[in-house]
């Protein structure tokens, strides 16, 4: 459950991991801030006011408590009820411009409080339309002035009479977000200090009867090893000894507040459990139970926020640390110490993948099961495994996103220093939401689900058992060069399927270099095939056969070694398996298992295709991590004040949304400067042929009819119109098959034949903004060859999308057919993107067919659907 909180109000975290709440300001909480800034000290008062005047407190007060405007803004950050910080921007009189100033307690200063406001406020501002913070502040108030110097936007100074006048603009580029993840990440991992390394545990409903979840966490967490002081809570166990730690009847009669409590009763009593513990001094939950009411719920969530808790669960397995010797699992066996870090919603898939890991030796560093994701998810495990010095590779197992968006980006610079790995979870399920458009349609949960990893650089699996196999081969060799990889086998045919497995992967197998083939024959026997893959035929010594695999690996044409094992009564080649300078995996055909991991660190697997398919993982990832980041271009032309009238106009209109009219829908298209085949519009039948006569060519005929979203369908589309008589006859027909439906006819010039495509793309409820590229025409849905992106795109992340779907072979031409404009279609694609990252209020944009020739690229359709949306920042600091 997220915590879906009004725009009004949020909580996130300060620089030591302590919790505060963020809300907008009014009438009520006059007192407060007069009582505020009354209590500042001399200095504070003096820097904030320019003298020490105290009366000015309840003019400010007066001022902040106000009623919000479109120039006026205020916000106030609370601790505990206790309101510890203020600031309000205020209008300069110049366009796009606000000052802004703010106050905080003495005893709360150098803790992140201005900076986590000065971010808010910003984010309210941006929306709202300003676009620079303006200040006047003393030369001795460095605190502030160092606010707003760290901020991570471009902050410009100038001293004039004695005051330093700061300029803010309020970009929101990859400087100032990245700087704002370097905050989050740092006060996260101090919040999740007492969850993740407790000094003290409680486990609350703990039992002494083995079989019950009570029983066998606590039994877990003893037998683990952990070295930190352990009690457990139930009334009925008091004073006794339970699994060989002291029994309380009640969490207030503990000797000390525990840093961790884990909470395994019934429902209905987690909320009040909850509480008790924030009241106690508790500092992290994990809450096993399950079955809470929505009520329960938010009761629990409530305690939490009202205490400053971190929140694992519920209706989870548990956490561990395997480097503290912590299991606050119930588990049947203790997770094995090793470098995999581990994040899953779902306890089943945790309890496998941690024995999985154990069995293969890769082992865990840390472990949480979710659960229902109250507040802790993936997005704060990725950020301790960046700083925990420990976790060498990381498994993401989700079933939602409640901000992909940050989790993109979090995980896109997380995986620039270790592999992360997730399986596509939900790729059957339908979509959510009714989709009329084509591109709708196409966004299915799978689409966008790629999307995301691909552009966060995560290993994606189909399965559990590839994501398994993936994690051995990169949790135990070096990164691959390049795709291209020699197969070394005992057994002929066995090396002609790994081969094939190869190919099918996207891998190379290429034919080995004279010199090398040369060593080879030398080696082998006069029988052995030597080009690739190599067959050393089953006669041949471990010797010889590691002597083959050091020969190919020592060729400059090799990226990667594939080995081959057949056991046979003549000896057991797996011996001669071993480091080789770059990556090597191999096929033990019979092996029980599907991979295992030798002594010598060497992934082994029963089948060729577990190990190409890994392979192909390692280079995709080795692939995505060595590319240059890029940030969205910036693309000459774009008017989004334009395209905001147009889209205004229409809402206040229709205020519950709709489908722009052709006439609209080309306009905003218009403003982003996207290629639209010449278009007229007219009314009635002698403006079509004025119009017909005007665009010079033959035309097309589109009755606009309400309701009509597929016009071929409908029999609202006439095409290949030439001349006079052509066109009233059409119009003719239209009228007669719609009759006073018809609204407007859109009188387009025919564009020359090409590919068609779709460029689309959707606001996905979760997602955000979705770029869909794929066959366009009336067959879109039926071929179903289709990519998507997260917007706005990057230039490369266009290149890669067009090159995607199947259909990028007769983009890419052959000898039968020139290629098509690729750079023309590429900024189709990049300015499509910005429109619908610019403007939420885009549900569905359509261009289908768009038609790319070899010179030049034009969209011959649109479809724009409207809905009113509020702006929502993905980056901004607050907690679930």
């Amino acid at each position: 459950m997220t915590e879906q909180l009004s725009g009004a109000r949020a909580f996130a975290l300060l620089t030591d991991g302590t919790q505060i709440e963020i809300r907008r300001l009014g009438a009520a909480d006059l007192d407060a801030v007069r009582e505020l800034h009354q209590g500042l000290c001399e200095e504070s008062l003096y820097l904030r006011f320019f003298g020490l005047n105290r009366a000015m407190a309840g003019h400010v007060a007066e001022r902040v408590c106000r009623t919000e405007g479109r120039d006026h803004a205020a916000l106030g950050a609370w601790l505990r009820g206790d309101l510890i910080g203020v600031a309000e921007y205020e209008p300069t009189g110049v366009p796009g411009e606000a000052e802004i100033a703010m106050a905080v307690a003495d005893r709360m200063h150098h803790r992140g409080v201005g900076t986590l406001l000065l971010e808010h406020l910003g984010s309210l501002a941006r929306a709202g339309g300003i676009v620079a913070f303006r200040a006047d502040t003393l030369p001795g108030n460095d605190a502030m002035l160092r606010v707003f110097a760290d901020a991570g936007m471009p902050v410009r100074q100038l001293m004039s009479g004695g005051v330093v006048e700061v300029t803010i603009p309020l970009v929101s580029d990859d400087g100032y977000l990245d700087a704002v993840a370097e905050r989050e990440r740092s006060a996260d991992v101090a919040s999740l200090e007492p969850l993740l390394r407790p000094r003290v545990i409680a486990v609350i409903g703990a039992s002494r009867r083995r079989g019950t979840v009570g029983a066998e966490l606590l039994h877990n967490i003893v037998s683990g090893g952990f070295k930190g002081a352990v009690y457990a809570v139930n009334p009925h166990g008091a004073g006794t000894d339970m699994h060989g730690v002291p029994c309380v009847a009640r969490l207030a009669d503990l000797p000390e507040p525990p840093d961790l409590a884990v909470i395994t009763v019934p429902a209905y009593a987690v909320p009040g459990v909850a509480a008790a513990c924030g009241r106690f001094g508790t500092s992290a939950l994990v809450v096993v139970s399950s079955g809470l009411t929505a009520e329960q719920g938010h009761g629990l969530l409530a305690a939490c926020r009202e205490h400053g808790m971190r929140l694992v669960g519920p209706n989870c397995l548990g956490i561990a640390n395997t480097g503290i010797w912590l299991d606050a699992t119930f588990g049947a066996h203790r997770p094995a110490l090793g470098g995999a870090g581990v994040v899953v919603q779902s306890g089943g898939v945790g309890i496998a993948l941690i024995e999985e890991l154990s069995r293969l030796g890769v082992g865990v560093s840390t472990f949480a099961s979710v659960g229902d994701k109250y507040d802790v998810s993936a997005n704060d495990m990725l950020m301790w495994w960046e700083s925990d010095q420990t976790t060498r590779l990381g498994i993401v197992h989700v079933e939602s996103f409640g901000n992909p968006r940050k989790f993109a980006r979090t995980a896109r610079r997380v995986a620039a220093r270790m592999p992360l790995l997730t399986v596509l979870a939900g790729r059957s399920a339908p979509g959510t939401r009714a989709a009329v458009s084509h591109t709708a349609a196409a966004a299915t949960p799978e689409l966008t689900r790629r999307a995301l990893f691909e552009q966060a650089g995560i290993v994606a699996t189909d399965d559990l058992g590839e994501l398994v196999d993936a994690a051995a081969l990169l949790a135990t060799q070096p990164l691959p060069a390049g795709p291209r990889v020699a197969v070394v086998s005992n057994a002929g045919g066995a090396g002609v399927l790994a081969a094939d497995a190869c190919a099918d992967a996207g891998l190379v197998v290429p034919v080995l270099d004279a010199a090398t083939r040369h060593v080879l024959a030398g080696l082998l026997p006069d029988c052995a095939a030597v080009a690739n893959p190599v067959d050393t035929t089953a006669a041949v010594s471990a010797e010889r056969f590691r002597d083959a695999i050091e020969a190919v690996a020592a060729d400059d044409a090799v990226d990667v070694v594939l080995a081959l094992v057949a056991p046979t009564a003549l000896g057991d080649l797996r011996g001669a398996l071993g480091g080789i300078g770059k990556p090597l995996a191999a096929v033990v055909l019979g092996q029980a298992e599907t991979v295992t991991i030798t002594d010598e660190a060497i992934p082994c697997y029963a089948y060729p295709e577990g190990a190409a398919r890994a392979l192909a993982h390692a280079w995709s990832y080795a692939r995505r991590r060595n590319l240059p980041q890029q940030a969205p271009p910036a693309l000459p032309g774009l008017n989004p004040d334009e395209a905001a009238a147009v889209i205004a106009r229409y809402l206040d209109r229709a205020p519950d949304g709709g489908w722009l009219p052709p006439a609209d829908a080309f306009g905003l298209l218009g403003s982003y400067g996207l290629p639209v085949a010449r278009w007229r519009w007219a009314r009635t039948e002698d403006e079509a042929v004025a119009a017909a006569r005007d665009l010079g060519v033959p035309v097309a005929l589109k009755a606009h009819v309400s309701g009509v979203v597929h016009k071929t369908a409908a029999g609202a589309l006439e095409l290949g119109l030439d001349g006079e008589e052509a066109v009233r006859a059409a119009f003719g027909r239209l009228s007669e098959r719609f009759g006073g439906d018809v609204e407007g006819t859109l009188v387009q010039a025919m564009a020359d034949d090409g590919v068609e495509v779709l460029c689309g793309a959707v606001q996905d409820e979760v997602f955000g903004p979705v770029v869909i590229f794929g066959a366009g025409g009336v067959d879109t849905d039926a071929l179903a060859d289709r990519a998507a992106r997260l917007a706005p795109l990057t230039g490369r992340e266009a290149d890669d999308l067009i090159r995607a779907p199947r259909l990028s072979a007769l983009l890419l031409g052959h000898p039968a057919r020139p290629p098509g404009d690729l750079v023309g279609l590429r900024e189709v694609l990049l300015r499509l993107s910005r429109l619908a990252a610019d403007h939420p209020e885009i549900a569905e944009l359509d261009l289908n067919p768009t038609i790319v020739r070899p010179d030049g690229t034009v969209a011959v359709d649109a479809r724009v659907r409207l809905a009113p949306r509020r702006a929502w920042d993905p980056y901004l600091r607050r907690l679930r």
